[in-house]
């Protein structure tokens, strides 16, 4: 416990001897008890005297003291100058080194990368009908996370009839995950709005814009088809995909803080409709007509496959292209991979007879040979140690002399031999490439194959080559050549580039951007190709051709049954008939190529098979076209123009002894 001491006051009135009497009892108490208790009052000098000496140590420390008061703000100062740079160094590292990468992620987050998913553009045929468009469809996702008080067998049923898919095959989707479950993929709309209507929880369609063939097989392999990626695989699809595609550039839009969009940056031009349209020069009457004679065709001679080709011979335009077997671009996965070939552009094939025209022009173009020069045919004859004979020697023998028109409408290679041996094998050869004959014709669609041809040295070294080419074997070429090659003879001579694209239209059907063609080359003179024009209706009138006869119009043509090449060397007995047309003779419009290949049977022949078929495209195109007869009083007699029996039809290649490794033979001598 604390104990306080305070000193004794004298009282004031107090007598002399009353102090006197305190001050000897307080003497004798003090002396009585000086080792036990001091007095007071008598300590406090001392007391006073210690607590002055720490005060005097302190007094002699003051300069210490300033010291003090000077490193405080010195230290504060340095404190702030250290942050300072050290602000100023973060300033630099963010606005300096990573000054790119951090506005890089502002950005990405204060703008949106808008990529509107915009439909590709129509593709129309030349009347306007719809060929390839795209349509909305929708994707359906289940998210059963939030589904909330709605049970899953619920959901499930009320699906069965909008999704048309077993109860149990939904409600095991719907138990597989928690969210983003894929139920269905292309949706048409009204399906989508019948899951709209359901109102359910959990539920999320996705629109995306799909690609529909409204015709499905019938120009699939002129218009091709997409994939899931949208881009183009075949056909114009992937041809013109700029044209068709209507790429935007990714346009970045700002966004404020809540995530809303700021109408700023957009391309005045985002939000125009873009009713332009890819016109072709195809007509869907015409491919379908074609189409229908085809098929009858191959499947009353079991053919293993078939093409017919109309062309418009003044400027290339394609009329009609139908290849058979084809696919429905709709369901293109479900095809086989042979089927998505397109047989007139990527396949070659020895023409036979139907390339005698083209000799016959060459011939008479270079001079060597006149329109009303005569040879003989033997029949038979011999290229070196090569024996070279007409199908029918067994049974016709020689025919001994025959005129240039005679022998295209015979069709005797060895009467196309004789006429070809005008030309020296060099002259030859260098009018087969002034035709391009193994090149591309360049035509708008893809993965087209060029020629199969001899080199110079082959050519040349070799008088079996020469032989075998003047009726149309020994190489390789596509129909499309084929026809493009011939409709130089209907032209007067000119060399055109087929096509099937005529350009963007807008809804209106202006024209607003046309593909640039070369220009046609000149290759015969039009006194070259109109004698030749000439010889090919007399075929038609007199010859191979009669099948292709219509009453009232004047039709040049040319037959062709050739033996297909073998694929381990030599020649099979598989065949491979074609027909070439071209209407009307007087002035040639348009050129008719069919090719029917393999077809079964001892009447299989370029004049049953094929020309048949060109005949019925031909009434088609004469109705299409509004053609006007060259003979009205033919075509109101009827049956005025003989319908006899076709001339029967040699093969144009025959050889017993090509066996195997035909065009790897030694020079002649």
């Amino acid at each position: 416990m604390a104990m306080t001491f305070h000193p004794f006051r004298p009282q004031r009135g107090r007598s002399a001897s009353g102090r006197r009497r305190s001050s000897r009892s307080a003497s004798s108490a003090n002396a009585s008890g000086r080792q036990l208790l001091q007095h007071p009052v008598q300590d406090v000098p001392t007391q006073r005297a210690k607590r002055s000496k720490p005060s005097q140590k302190r007094s002699g420390q003051r300069p210490s003291a300033l010291t003090d008061r000077h490193l405080r703000p010195l230290m504060v100062w340095s404190i702030l100058m250290v942050g300072l740079v050290g602000l100023m160094f973060n300033l630099f590292r963010l606005q300096v080194l990573q000054g790119p990468i951090l506005q890089e992620r502002a950005k990405a987050q204060q703008t949106i990368s808008l990529e509107a998913g915009i439909p590709r553009r129509p593709i129309v045929d030349r009347e306007g009908t719809v060929l390839a468009i795209d349509k909305p469809v929708y994707t359906l996702y289940a998210h059963p996370i939030l589904f909330g008080n709605q049970q899953k067998e619920t959901i499930a049923v009320a699906l069965v009839p909008i999704l048309n898919q077993p109860l149990e095959q939904i409600l095991a989707e719907l138990n597989s995950g928690e969210s983003g479950i894929r139920l269905a993929d292309a949706l048409s709309e009204s399906v989508a709005n019948q899951v709209r209507r359901l109102g359910l929880d959990g539920l999320e369609l996705v629109q995306q814009q799909e690609r529909l063939y409204p015709q499905q097989d019938l120009f699939a392999n002129i218009v091709g088809y997409v994939n899931f990626e949208r881009q183009g695989q075949a056909g114009v699809e992937y041809s013109q995909e700029k044209q068709l595609a209507r790429h935007l550039d990714a346009m970045q839009i700002s966004r404020s803080g809540d995530g809303s969009v700021i109408p700023l940056g957009l391309p005045s031009d985002f939000l125009q409709r873009d009713e332009l349209q890819l016109k072709l020069t195809v007509d869907s009457r015409l491919q379908r007509a074609a189409r229908h004679s085809l098929k009858q065709q191959m499947k009353k001679y079991s053919a293993k496959r078939g093409v017919v080709i109309v062309m418009d011979v003044q400027d290339g335009s394609i009329l009609a292209m139908v290849s058979d077997p084809t696919y429905d671009p709709n369901k293109f996965y479900q095809t086989d991979l042979e089927k998505l070939r397109n047989w007139v552009l990527t396949d070659v094939y020895e023409p036979g007879s139907t390339f005698k025209p083209i000799n016959l022009a060459i011939a008479l173009q270079s001079g060597m040979v006149k329109a009303n020069d005569v040879f003989i045919d033997e029949g038979a004859i011999q290229i070196g140690e090569w024996p070279i004979q007409n199908s029918d020697y067994e049974s016709t023998g020689g025919r001994g002399p025959l005129t240039v028109g005679e022998i295209l409408q015979y069709s005797s290679n060895v009467g196309m031999v004789r006429i070809m041996q005008r030309l020296s094998p060099g002259v030859y050869y260098g009018w087969l490439e002034r035709i391009k004959l193994g090149e591309v014709t360049g035509i708008d669609l893809p993965s087209e194959a060029p020629g199969q041809t001899k080199t110079y040295e082959q050519f040349t070294g070799a008088l079996v080559e020469p032989a075998t080419t003047a009726f149309g074997q020994g190489f390789s070429l596509t129909p499309i050549k084929l026809i493009q090659l011939h409709s130089m003879i209907a032209n007067g001579g000119k060399l055109v580039t087929p096509h099937v694209v005529a350009g963007l239209v807008d809804e209106d059907g202006k024209l607003k951007w046309q593909p640039e063609h070369p220009q046609p080359q000149q290759i015969f003179s039009p006194q070259t190709t109109q004698a030749v024009l000439k010889m090919m209706e007399q075929v038609v009138t007199d010859g191979t051709g009669e099948a292709a006869q219509i009453p009232g119009f004047r039709i040049a043509g040319k037959t062709g049954t050739a033996q297909k090449a073998s694929p381990y060397g030599g020649y099979s007995s598989a065949r491979i008939t074609s027909f070439i047309g071209i209407l009307p003779a007087e002035a040639p419009r348009y050129a008719v190529l069919a090719v029917v290949d393999e077809p079964q049977g001892d009447d299989a022949y370029g004049s049953t098979v094929a020309a048949p078929i060109v005949k019925d495209v031909m009434k088609a195109l004469i109705a299409s076209e509004r053609l006007v007869p060259s003979d009205p009083k033919a075509l109101e007699a009827g049956e005025a123009v003989s319908q006899a029996d076709p001339v029967a039809e040699p093969i144009d290649f025959y050889l017993d002894t090509y066996a195997e490794g035909y065009g790897d033979y030694p020079p002649e001598e």
